[in-house]
């Protein structure tokens, strides 16, 4: 679909959005070594060793986030770097799109090179009103398995909203005062247009400033949000020394690119609470990362 369907879509989103729930996809994906040393180089910090990105080496966690490229041609790229919506995802009447947050609970590792599997259900569709304007949240669930037996289930939010006339960000979250570790990163240009390259995000939000700034109103480039949430879950494997049950993560405020810290904190038995945290000290992205046999 393309501009004139959207907006005809717009004329009553609440049936659109009931013709699209329950659509469902499954594709092939792969995690070439190539492409998870790329995505290593993007991730890589003072306090991150480089991971065996050999075929055959265990996929660190959130690394199948690479693994599953949208690809299309040119001539079918929105104006913000996105595949146009109206294939698989519902064509919304909204401009700006967002990876808000999202649930992964991990079973078997899956492995690097290893052929893959995801299937995906639009599970639901819903439309909010907020001091923002009208919005809509679509949730996907995907199912993930792998030739050699690993698999995952993830749920994914999406929001979609207007383009606002100014920068208004919403209110600032204070970050923890009482930290059990806190490391610190320059989440600069070069490391957004690397991670950008290594998922095949084309949204221009992360590594062009001019759109970012003039078109969506940003004050600066934008730090993805699925970067931040595994560099927090890759953080917290280090300090528990343990790989994740499950982990959750949402954004609550924008991050611009410059210097980024990651924080956690104990969050009762076999779970720590996280969150990035930008230089004036708010909170960027809350996660709760579990260990362990479920309670």
């Amino acid at each position: 679909m393309h501009d004139h369907d959207i907006a005809a879509a717009g004329d009553d989103p609440q049936a659109m959005a009931a013709a699209w729930v329950g659509r469902r996809q499954t594709i092939a994906g792969r995690l070439v070594p190539e492409l998870a040393l790329m995505l290593a180089g993007a991730l890589d910090h003072g306090r991150a060793p480089m991971p065996d990105t050999r075929a055959g080496a265990p996929m660190p966690p959130l690394w199948h986030w690479a693994a599953f490229p949208v690809v299309v041609p040119m001539s079918e790229v929105g104006a913000d770097g996105h595949p146009r919506l109206g294939g698989f995802l519902p064509p919304l009447p909204f401009a700006r799109r967002m990876w808000a947050g999202g649930r992964v609970t991990f079973a078997a590792p899956l492995a690097i090179d290893e052929p893959l599997e995801r299937t995906t259900e639009i599970a639901s569709v819903e439309f909010k009103s907020g001091s923002t304007g009208d919005m809509a949240f679509v949730k996907l669930v995907h199912e993930i398995t792998g030739a050699g037996g690993g698999g995952l289930r993830e749920e994914q939010d999406l929001v979609y909203l207007a383009i606002p006339d100014s920068y208004r960000p919403p209110r600032p979250i204070p970050a923890p005062e009482d930290p059990a570790f806190d490391e610190a990163l320059e989440a600069d240009a070069v490391r957004l247009f690397r991670y950008s390259a290594a998922t095949f995000n084309g949204h221009r939000i992360h590594y062009d400033r001019a759109y970012a700034v003039e078109v969506e109103k940003y004050p600066g480039l934008v730090v993805h949000g699925p970067m931040q949430a595994t560099l927090l879950l890759d953080a917290a494997m280090r300090h528990t020394g343990t790989p994740p049950r499950a982990f959750r993560f949402r954004g609550v405020h924008p991050v611009l690119d410059g210097p980024l810290r990651l924080q956690g904190r104990p969050d009762g038995p076999g779970a720590l609470s996280l969150c990035t945290v930008a230089p004036e000290g708010h909170q960027g992205m809350q996660a709760r990362f579990e260990w362990g046999a479920p309670a």
